[in-house]
């Protein structure tokens, strides 16, 4: 298995009954990237749009931003390098004003202040195993490693008494796994009632010994308010990296579906085919919520998709009654890999006052490549809209990509903060004054 924080989304098709290894959150390298100019998007722009030079102020001008980098964001707004850093991934705002940046291949958080056009970095946790998902309650931090949960309280700019919320969680040190995990990274959110829930990823891309796992994995995990065991929240859930609680207190995930898919009409895996299905959830999760993976898959789209069989594990519907299944709320293009995901609520103008924001971190795997992008999910009457692009033009028309992002949060200031783990930054997008 390779090095889970050196690669992306992984596939190896494998020949005749022999199953896929899929893809991962995992970080990747900087690819090469050959062209500055900004090119369209899959989904379409929010509003109108402006193509603008990305701001960089002086020191922060090593590559890629050695030269100029253009992008697409909504009219009139700006987009500025606020810090940079190595391969920053989930992020939170704390009470204090300050930001709180996860780093999975370091071990840390880093605590970013707020000074002037930019910010100052400090480490807040060092030391820790992969951690990805920040959550805040209160004053209580919550922090996701790869094999545990745990609350800090945060005061003064200070993490301190730790305490286990979940732990024994699966990763590549698990002794039954023996190394062979692809989804260690996990994400963390509170709900309103205090309970705490945490996203266990599948072992690979068609692993279906994961639902019977303990703990299971492909699951999102349920911790009850005041503590005790974690128990399964919502099953059939690949990798629900992005985890996140609407405005009405409901519970969301943006899922990574699984990749070398076969055409249901001839049962082969035709690259045509793999290329857009299927297409990536996200959808709103419910006590006992049956995403299907890795017998059922999203179709159709872009909302309320229903699923159907997957012929290569289901074929004949016996593993899972797919049509007896709640259709998926809302989607991405196939293999865009949804990553961060956050609600905003009234900090942006209209029409991005309500509304979900995700970083989409493009594809591996389909032809041409699935852009990244920032996308944007308006919210109404307790449902998500079609997906809009809210940022985009890190990739060229080569396919070749400069930078690629993984989380938006909106600021305390009405602006939003984006983490991009192959630029090794994190950017200020500004609304128009």
């Amino acid at each position: 298995m390779p090095d889970l924080l050196r690669h992306n989304r992984i596939g190896a098709l494998l020949v005749g009954a022999a199953l896929v290894a899929g893809c991962t959150d995992a970080q990747a390298p900087p690819q090469p990237a050959s062209s500055t100019g900004a090119t369209t998007s899959s989904a379409p722009p929010a509003t109108g749009a402006d193509v603008v030079t990305v701001e960089v102020p002086p020191g922060l001008a090593q590559a890629p931003f050695d030269e100029p980098r253009q992008v697409q964001v909504p009219a009139g707004w700006t987009l500025s390098v606020w810090a940079r850093t190595p391969r920053p991934r989930l992020s939170t705002w704390a009470p204090d004003g300050t930001l709180l940046v996860s780093v999975p291949s370091a071990g840390t958080v880093l605590r970013f202040t707020p000074r002037g056009s930019g910010a100052d970095e400090s480490v807040l946790l060092d030391g820790l195993d992969q951690p990805h998902g920040l959550a805040f309650a209160g004053t209580t931090l919550y922090v996701a490693q790869s094999n545990r949960v745990d609350a800090y309280d945060y005061r003064a700019g200070s993490a301190t008494d730790p305490r286990v919320v979940a732990d024994g969680l699966p990763d590549a040190k698990s002794p039954d796994l023996r190394g062979a995990y692809a989804h260690a990274l996990k994400s963390v959110a509170v709900g309103p009632d205090g309970a705490v829930f945490f996203s266990i990823g599948s072992t690979g891309n068609i692993t279906a010994a994961d639902r019977t796992a303990n703990p299971p994995r492909a699951t999102i995990m349920r911790v009850p308010p005041g503590g005790g065991p974690a128990e399964p929240f919502a099953t059939g859930v690949r990798n629900g990296t992005g985890l996140a609680v609407a405005p009405d207190g409901a519970l969301w995930t943006a899922n990574n579906g699984r990749d070398n898919i076969a055409d249901p009409r001839t049962g082969r895996v035709d690259p045509s085919y793999v290329s857009d299905h299927p297409r990536e959830q996200l959808a709103r999760l419910s006590p006992g919520r049956e995403l299907g993976w890795p017998f059922c898959n999203p179709d159709g789209g872009p909302a309320n998709l229903p699923l159907v069989r997957d012929v290569q594990t289901n074929a004949d519907g016996s593993r899972m009654d797919c049509a007896a299944l709640p259709p998926i709320e809302q989607s991405f293009a196939a293999h865009s890999a949804p990553l961060g995901l956050s609600f905003t609520t009234g900090a942006l103008p209209e029409p991005y006052a309500q509304g979900a924001l995700v970083g989409v971190h493009g594809s591996w795997n389909a032809t041409p490549p699935r852009e990244p992008e920032v996308s944007f999910f308006p919210w109404r009457d307790g449902a998500l809209g079609d997906q809009q692009t809210l940022v985009a033009g890190f990739q060229a028309d080569d396919g070749s990509r400069w930078g690629r992002p993984v989380a938006a949060v909106t600021g305390p200031d009405g602006a939003v903060y984006i983490t991009d783990d192959a630029a090794d930054a994190i950017y200020r997008l500004a609304p128009r004054a």
